[in-house]
Protein backbone atom coordinates (compact mmCIF):
# COMPACT_ATOMS: atom_id res chain seq x y z
CA UNK A 1 0.00 0.00 0.00
CA UNK A 2 1.04 3.43 -1.15
CA UNK A 3 0.60 6.54 1.77
CA UNK A 4 0.89 9.65 1.45
CA UNK A 5 1.55 12.45 4.43
CA UNK A 6 -0.61 15.19 2.71
CA UNK A 7 -2.91 15.74 -0.46
CA UNK A 8 -0.08 17.54 -2.21
CA UNK A 9 2.29 14.56 -2.67
CA UNK A 10 -0.69 12.54 -4.40
CA UNK A 11 -0.25 12.46 -7.82
CA UNK A 12 -4.07 12.09 -9.61
CA UNK A 13 -4.90 8.74 -11.31
CA UNK A 14 -6.80 8.01 -14.44
CA UNK A 15 -8.85 5.39 -12.26
CA UNK A 16 -9.28 6.24 -9.19
CA UNK A 17 -11.65 4.66 -6.78
CA UNK A 18 -12.41 6.52 -3.79
CA UNK A 19 -13.71 6.28 -0.48
CA UNK A 20 -13.31 9.41 3.03
CA UNK A 21 -13.70 9.28 6.14
CA UNK A 22 -12.02 8.72 9.62
CA UNK A 23 -12.26 5.01 9.39
CA UNK A 24 -11.79 4.66 13.26
CA UNK A 25 -11.32 0.78 14.25
CA UNK A 26 -11.39 -0.21 10.72
CA UNK A 27 -14.04 -2.45 11.95
CA UNK A 28 -16.43 -5.52 10.53
CA UNK A 29 -18.58 -2.06 9.46
CA UNK A 30 -16.01 -1.08 7.72
CA UNK A 31 -14.47 -3.55 5.99
CA UNK A 32 -17.95 -3.82 4.33
CA UNK A 33 -17.36 -0.43 2.74
CA UNK A 34 -13.85 -1.36 2.14
CA UNK A 35 -14.76 -4.32 0.57
CA UNK A 36 -17.66 -2.60 -2.17
CA UNK A 37 -14.73 0.13 -3.01
CA UNK A 38 -12.15 -2.91 -4.19
CA UNK A 39 -15.20 -4.70 -5.69
CA UNK A 40 -15.83 -1.18 -7.55
CA UNK A 41 -12.29 -0.54 -8.37
CA UNK A 42 -11.74 -4.15 -10.11
CA UNK A 43 -15.07 -3.76 -12.25
CA UNK A 44 -13.22 -0.82 -14.15
CA UNK A 45 -9.80 -1.99 -13.66
CA UNK A 46 -9.13 0.60 -11.32
CA UNK A 47 -6.77 1.52 -8.17
CA UNK A 48 -8.19 1.83 -4.43
CA UNK A 49 -7.90 5.41 -2.62
CA UNK A 50 -8.82 6.17 0.67
CA UNK A 51 -8.58 9.50 2.26
CA UNK A 52 -8.51 9.79 5.75
CA UNK A 53 -7.65 12.62 8.12
CA UNK A 54 -5.14 13.07 10.78
CA UNK A 55 -5.45 15.01 13.32
CA UNK A 56 -9.18 13.89 13.83
CA UNK A 57 -11.88 16.67 12.41
CA UNK A 58 -13.61 16.67 15.50
CA UNK A 59 -10.02 17.96 17.30
CA UNK A 60 -10.02 20.58 15.00
CA UNK A 61 -13.50 21.50 15.06
CA UNK A 62 -13.87 21.64 18.92
CA UNK A 63 -10.06 21.77 19.55
CA UNK A 64 -11.50 21.94 23.57
CA UNK A 65 -13.25 18.74 23.32
CA UNK A 66 -11.73 15.87 25.82
CA UNK A 67 -14.11 13.56 24.80
CA UNK A 68 -12.31 12.04 21.74
CA UNK A 69 -11.34 8.34 22.03
CA UNK A 70 -9.36 6.54 19.01
CA UNK A 71 -9.89 2.78 18.42
CA UNK A 72 -6.68 3.25 16.62
CA UNK A 73 -3.63 5.14 16.47
CA UNK A 74 -2.56 6.69 12.88
CA UNK A 75 0.16 3.89 12.25
CA UNK A 76 -2.59 1.23 13.81
CA UNK A 77 -4.76 2.27 11.11
CA UNK A 78 -3.17 2.37 8.49
CA UNK A 79 -1.49 -1.68 8.87
CA UNK A 80 -5.33 -2.38 9.21
CA UNK A 81 -6.03 -0.48 6.27
CA UNK A 82 -2.72 -2.17 4.20
CA UNK A 83 -3.86 -5.63 5.42
CA UNK A 84 -7.62 -5.21 4.20
CA UNK A 85 -6.22 -4.24 0.32
CA UNK A 86 -6.01 -0.55 -0.14
CA UNK A 87 -3.86 0.36 -3.23
CA UNK A 88 -3.27 4.20 -1.82
CA UNK A 89 -4.12 5.78 1.44
CA UNK A 90 -3.75 9.52 2.03
CA UNK A 91 -3.56 10.84 5.52
CA UNK A 92 -3.96 14.66 5.28
CA UNK A 93 -4.29 17.39 8.44
CA UNK A 94 -7.82 18.03 8.51
CA UNK A 95 -7.99 22.31 8.75
CA UNK A 96 -9.98 24.75 8.91
CA UNK A 97 -9.81 26.29 5.65
CA UNK A 98 -10.34 22.52 4.06
CA UNK A 99 -13.48 22.41 6.12
CA UNK A 100 -14.28 25.86 4.65
CA UNK A 101 -14.79 24.66 1.10
CA UNK A 102 -17.99 25.23 -0.73
CA UNK A 103 -19.32 21.61 -2.12
CA UNK A 104 -18.53 22.19 -5.41
CA UNK A 105 -15.07 23.92 -4.68
CA UNK A 106 -14.30 20.70 -2.91
CA UNK A 107 -16.06 18.21 -5.58
CA UNK A 108 -14.23 20.31 -8.28
CA UNK A 109 -10.43 20.62 -6.38
CA UNK A 110 -10.07 18.06 -4.28
CA UNK A 111 -12.17 14.56 -6.11
CA UNK A 112 -11.81 15.89 -9.08
CA UNK A 113 -8.28 17.66 -9.11
CA UNK A 114 -6.21 16.12 -6.81
CA UNK A 115 -7.52 12.95 -6.36
CA UNK A 116 -8.44 12.01 -10.05
CA UNK A 117 -11.61 10.12 -9.05
CA UNK A 118 -13.44 8.13 -11.62
CA UNK A 119 -16.04 6.27 -9.09
CA UNK A 120 -16.86 7.69 -5.30
CA UNK A 121 -17.93 4.88 -2.67
CA UNK A 122 -19.86 6.94 -0.42
CA UNK A 123 -22.54 6.62 1.96
CA UNK A 124 -25.85 8.69 2.49
CA UNK A 125 -25.11 10.25 5.40
CA UNK A 126 -21.52 11.35 4.02
CA UNK A 127 -21.60 15.77 4.14
CA UNK A 128 -18.92 17.86 3.44
CA UNK A 129 -17.32 21.25 2.90
CA UNK A 130 -18.38 24.58 4.98
CA UNK A 131 -21.00 23.47 7.70
CA UNK A 132 -21.18 20.09 6.28
CA UNK A 133 -23.79 21.56 3.35
CA UNK A 134 -22.47 19.28 0.98
CA UNK A 135 -24.35 15.92 0.31
CA UNK A 136 -24.43 12.52 -1.88
CA UNK A 137 -26.96 15.01 -3.69
CA UNK A 138 -24.38 17.20 -4.71
CA UNK A 139 -22.13 14.53 -5.74
CA UNK A 140 -24.63 13.18 -7.72
CA UNK A 141 -25.28 16.21 -9.24
CA UNK A 142 -21.65 16.95 -10.02
CA UNK A 143 -21.00 13.31 -11.03
CA UNK A 144 -21.71 13.75 -14.83
CA UNK A 145 -20.13 17.26 -15.20
CA UNK A 146 -16.97 16.20 -13.68
CA UNK A 147 -17.35 12.73 -15.25
CA UNK A 148 -17.15 10.54 -12.27
CA UNK A 149 -19.54 7.69 -10.79
CA UNK A 150 -21.17 7.23 -7.59
CA UNK A 151 -21.68 4.66 -5.71
CA UNK A 152 -23.76 4.66 -2.42
CA UNK A 153 -22.89 2.65 0.48
CA UNK A 154 -26.41 0.81 1.46
CA UNK A 155 -28.07 2.44 4.37
CA UNK A 156 -27.47 -0.59 6.65
CA UNK A 157 -24.04 -1.24 5.96
CA UNK A 158 -23.75 2.75 7.17
CA UNK A 159 -25.83 1.49 10.38
CA UNK A 160 -23.41 -1.34 10.80
CA UNK A 161 -20.56 1.12 10.85
CA UNK A 162 -22.08 2.89 13.82
CA UNK A 163 -23.79 0.06 15.40
CA UNK A 164 -19.61 -1.48 15.25
CA UNK A 165 -17.81 1.41 16.51
CA UNK A 166 -20.35 2.03 19.47
CA UNK A 167 -20.23 -1.47 20.71
CA UNK A 168 -16.29 -1.84 20.11
CA UNK A 169 -15.89 1.50 22.07
CA UNK A 170 -18.44 0.34 24.85
CA UNK A 171 -17.17 -3.13 25.30
CA UNK A 172 -13.33 -1.86 25.67
CA UNK A 173 -14.53 0.51 28.48
CA UNK A 174 -16.12 -2.00 30.71
CA UNK A 175 -12.93 -4.56 29.62
CA UNK A 176 -15.47 -6.92 27.66
CA UNK A 177 -12.09 -7.83 25.59
CA UNK A 178 -14.38 -10.76 23.75
CA UNK A 179 -17.06 -8.34 22.39
CA UNK A 180 -14.76 -5.84 21.07
CA UNK A 181 -12.71 -8.33 19.14
CA UNK A 182 -15.84 -9.55 17.41
CA UNK A 183 -16.64 -6.09 16.22
CA UNK A 184 -13.40 -5.60 15.54
CA UNK A 185 -12.68 -8.53 13.20
CA UNK A 186 -9.36 -8.70 14.78
CA UNK A 187 -7.48 -8.47 18.78
CA UNK A 188 -7.87 -4.77 19.83
CA UNK A 189 -4.20 -3.90 20.20
CA UNK A 190 -2.11 -1.25 22.10
CA UNK A 191 1.26 0.44 20.40
CA UNK A 192 3.92 1.67 22.09
CA UNK A 193 7.50 2.26 23.28
CA UNK A 194 8.90 0.48 26.27
CA UNK A 195 9.99 2.54 28.98
CA UNK A 196 11.62 2.53 32.47
CA UNK A 197 9.96 2.12 35.46
CA UNK A 198 10.12 1.86 39.33
CA UNK A 199 11.05 -2.36 39.55
CA UNK A 200 8.08 -2.95 41.86
CA UNK A 201 7.00 -6.00 39.43
CA UNK A 202 10.94 -7.23 39.50
CA UNK A 203 10.80 -7.21 43.54
CA UNK A 204 7.70 -9.38 43.63
CA UNK A 205 9.04 -11.60 40.68
CA UNK A 206 7.25 -10.72 38.33
CA UNK A 207 9.01 -8.18 36.00
CA UNK A 208 7.16 -6.05 33.40
CA UNK A 209 7.35 -3.84 30.05
CA UNK A 210 6.14 -0.15 31.09
CA UNK A 211 4.33 0.87 28.02
CA UNK A 212 4.44 4.14 26.75
CA UNK A 213 1.28 5.10 24.57
CA UNK A 214 2.01 7.79 22.70
CA UNK A 215 -1.38 8.60 21.12
CA UNK A 216 -3.42 10.59 23.74
CA UNK A 217 -6.41 10.24 22.43
CA UNK A 218 -6.15 6.41 22.40
CA UNK A 219 -9.01 4.30 23.69
CA UNK A 220 -7.47 2.43 27.06
CA UNK A 221 -9.54 -0.57 28.15
CA UNK A 222 -10.62 -0.46 31.35
CA UNK A 223 -8.36 -1.09 34.71
CA UNK A 224 -7.80 -4.99 35.28
CA UNK A 225 -5.64 -8.16 34.32
CA UNK A 226 -5.80 -9.34 30.51
CA UNK A 227 -4.37 -11.98 28.78
CA UNK A 228 -2.38 -10.82 25.60
CA UNK A 229 0.48 -11.39 23.12
CA UNK A 230 2.98 -8.80 22.29
CA UNK A 231 5.22 -8.13 18.99
CA UNK A 232 8.52 -7.19 19.56
CA UNK A 233 9.61 -4.54 17.04
CA UNK A 234 13.20 -2.46 16.64
CA UNK A 235 12.09 -0.78 14.00
CA UNK A 236 7.81 -0.05 12.72
CA UNK A 237 7.32 1.03 9.37
CA UNK A 238 5.96 4.09 9.76
CA UNK A 239 3.46 6.05 8.17
CA UNK A 240 6.24 8.45 6.29
CA UNK A 241 8.14 5.67 4.32
CA UNK A 242 5.87 6.15 1.67
CA UNK A 243 5.08 2.25 1.16
CA UNK A 244 2.87 0.44 4.19
CA UNK A 245 4.05 -3.65 4.40
CA UNK A 246 2.92 -5.46 7.39
CA UNK A 247 5.52 -5.47 10.01
CA UNK A 248 7.58 -8.18 10.65
CA UNK A 249 8.15 -8.42 14.66
CA UNK A 250 10.93 -10.10 15.91
CA UNK A 251 9.26 -11.98 18.33
CA UNK A 252 5.47 -12.83 19.62
CA UNK A 253 5.69 -13.22 22.91
CA UNK A 254 2.77 -14.61 25.62
CA UNK A 255 1.88 -12.41 28.63
CA UNK A 256 -0.17 -10.95 31.17
CA UNK A 257 -1.02 -6.98 30.86
CA UNK A 258 -1.83 -4.89 33.77
CA UNK A 259 -3.82 -1.41 33.31
CA UNK A 260 -4.33 0.72 35.95
CA UNK A 261 -2.97 3.26 38.99
CA UNK A 262 -1.41 0.27 41.21
CA UNK A 263 -3.82 1.22 44.18
CA UNK A 264 -1.90 -0.97 46.71
CA UNK A 265 1.65 1.06 46.39
CA UNK A 266 -0.99 4.26 46.71
CA UNK A 267 -0.65 5.01 42.93
CA UNK A 268 -1.90 7.76 41.58
CA UNK A 269 -1.27 7.80 37.58
CA UNK A 270 -2.27 4.93 35.51
CA UNK A 271 0.82 2.72 34.21
CA UNK A 272 0.07 -0.05 31.26
CA UNK A 273 2.51 -2.94 32.19
CA UNK A 274 3.05 -5.98 30.57
CA UNK A 275 4.35 -9.40 31.99
CA UNK A 276 6.24 -11.51 29.08
CA UNK A 277 6.07 -14.94 30.15
CA UNK A 278 9.23 -16.78 29.94
CA UNK A 279 10.78 -14.08 28.60
CA UNK A 280 14.05 -12.09 30.10
CA UNK A 281 15.13 -10.09 27.18
CA UNK A 282 16.03 -6.67 27.03
CA UNK A 283 13.46 -5.04 25.23
CA UNK A 284 13.83 -1.09 26.86
CA UNK A 285 12.94 1.29 23.76
CA UNK A 286 11.79 -1.16 21.35
CA UNK A 287 8.21 -0.92 20.40
CA UNK A 288 5.63 -3.50 20.88
CA UNK A 289 2.32 -4.31 19.87
CA UNK A 290 -0.05 -5.53 22.67
CA UNK A 291 -2.62 -7.60 21.46
CA UNK A 292 -5.69 -8.28 24.00
CA UNK A 293 -7.26 -11.76 24.14
CA UNK A 294 -8.85 -12.41 27.17
CA UNK A 295 -10.26 -10.18 30.24
CA UNK A 296 -8.99 -11.90 33.81
CA UNK A 297 -10.42 -9.29 36.81
CA UNK A 298 -10.49 -5.65 37.27
CA UNK A 299 -7.99 -4.19 39.39
CA UNK A 300 -8.25 -4.05 42.81
CA UNK A 301 -6.52 -3.19 45.93
CA UNK A 302 -4.94 -5.32 48.13
CA UNK A 303 -3.34 -4.98 52.03
CA UNK A 304 0.14 -6.04 50.99
CA UNK A 305 2.41 -6.74 48.73
CA UNK A 306 2.61 -9.88 49.86
CA UNK A 307 -1.13 -10.74 49.23
CA UNK A 308 -0.90 -9.04 45.89
CA UNK A 309 1.98 -11.03 44.73
CA UNK A 310 -0.56 -14.30 45.56
CA UNK A 311 -3.09 -12.60 43.74
CA UNK A 312 -1.09 -12.41 40.49
CA UNK A 313 -0.08 -15.95 41.39
CA UNK A 314 -3.29 -16.80 40.58
CA UNK A 315 -3.62 -14.44 37.80
CA UNK A 316 -0.62 -15.97 35.96
CA UNK A 317 -2.21 -19.80 36.19
CA UNK A 318 -5.21 -18.54 34.80
CA UNK A 319 -3.86 -16.86 31.57
CA UNK A 320 -1.19 -20.05 31.67
CA UNK A 321 -4.38 -22.10 31.09
CA UNK A 322 -5.94 -19.72 28.99
CA UNK A 323 -2.99 -20.48 26.57
CA UNK A 324 -3.07 -24.01 27.12
CA UNK A 325 -6.83 -24.26 25.66
CA UNK A 326 -5.46 -22.02 22.46
CA UNK A 327 -2.88 -25.01 21.15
Amino acid sequence: MKIYRNLGEFKPLSNAVVTIGTFDGVHIGHQKILSKLKECAQNIGGETVLLTFFPHPRLIINPNDESLRLINDIEEKANRLALAGIDHLIVTPFTRDFSNQSPEQYINEVLVGQLGTKQIVIGYDHHFGKDRRGSILDLKYYAPIYDFAVEQIPEQDIEDVAVSSTRVRESLIKGDIETANKYLGYNFELTGTVVRGDQIGREIGFPTANLNVLEKHKLIPAYGIYAVEAEIYSNVPSINTGRYNEPQPESIEKGMAYIGTRPTVDGMTRKIEINLLDFEDDIYGKTIRVKFLKFIRHDQWYESLDIMKEQIKLDEKAIRDFFSTMK
